[in-house]
């Protein structure tokens, strides 16, 4: 059988996929009575697949993932081995092998991923991302750079002349200001689980926008963030900075993605109410 695909972004797809693969016939093996040991069978399945298959295929990239306790402590006073050599690599792949492991371990969810991103040195983007994918297995599908969606378009006006923003939200730890904000825009709140499905959501437009403050790392939005500029969308900061990804400490706490038309809006929303 002959090797994976060449590219990075094909790379990133076929790792997705491979990793959704495992994950799905690991949920029909387990079940659903042992939700916690589903969590942890599925978080080290997935992980020890990447692994393996970016030790064999890119052996001279770092990698940063959740899974490591070395990414973990990336951003203690005792910086591991790992962290320093990510630090001064050329490349790293930011992988989360099993985003949502809430929804992964209840029978029916679909809204659980597997991110695989490539951040580079040299890259000419402003987050260091040269490709990435997020595979919905649950779904069949992987959204990846090397084949990125079109952007989605605007959506026709409502009757009273003004589009209601349909704003993805987190099914147990939405922001305690995105209430008021989704009231001061006119916003749809739509509750969804891993922040993967929530930016593929975007991506895709089945959303408009996905907002997040309150604490990620940087293994959460790298690959969904990596898809979302391929497609056309607008991804920052919630104060409009750039995102950036491969830095010493992981922790990467908000995210604002959204269609480029809504941008200015909701970045001027979201500095009244978290300026």
């Amino acid at each position: 059988m002959g090797g994976p695909p060449m590219s990075d972004g094909a790379f990133a797809r076929w790792l997705a996929d491979r990793a959704g693969q495992a994950l799905l016939g690991l949920r029909a093996e387990m079940g659903f009575a042992d939700a916690g040991a589903l969590k942890s069978a599925g978080d080290k399945v997935s992980h020890d697949l990447i692994r393996t298959e970016l030790a064999r295929w890119r052996p001279a990239d770092a990698v940063l993932s959740e899974e490591d306790e070395g990414s973990r402590l990336a951003w203690a006073a005792e910086v591991s081995a790992d962290a320093v050599s990510r630090l001064t690599a050329d490349r790293v792949w930011i992988i989360d092998p099993l985003d949502g492991t809430r929804e992964f371990s209840e029978e029916g969810r679909a809204d659980w991923a597997v991110h695989v991103a490539l951040w580079a040195r040299d890259a000419t983007t402003s987050h260091g991302l040269i490709a990435g994918a997020v595979g919905l297995p649950a779904q069949h599908r992987v959204l990846g750079t090397d084949l990125p969606p079109a952007a989605p378009s605007m959506r026709p006006e409502t009757a009273g002349g003004a589009q209601r923003v349909r704003l993805a939200a987190s099914r147990s730890r939405p922001p305690v200001f995105l209430t008021d904000l989704a009231a001061e825009v006119g916003a749809q709140l739509v509750p969804m689980g891993s922040a993967g499905a929530k930016i593929a959501a975007v991506v895709t437009g089945e959303v408009d926008a996905y907002i997040h403050a309150g604490g990620q790392y940087e293994w959460d939005s790298a690959a969904p963030v990596a898809v979302a500029t391929a497609t056309g969308l607008h991804a920052s900061r919630i104060d409009g900075s750039a995102l950036k990804y491969n830095e010493a400490d992981p922790r990467l706490p908000d995210l604002l993605v959204c269609r480029k038309d809504l941008a200015s809006r909701l970045l001027a929303a979201l500095q009244r109410h978290c300026g």
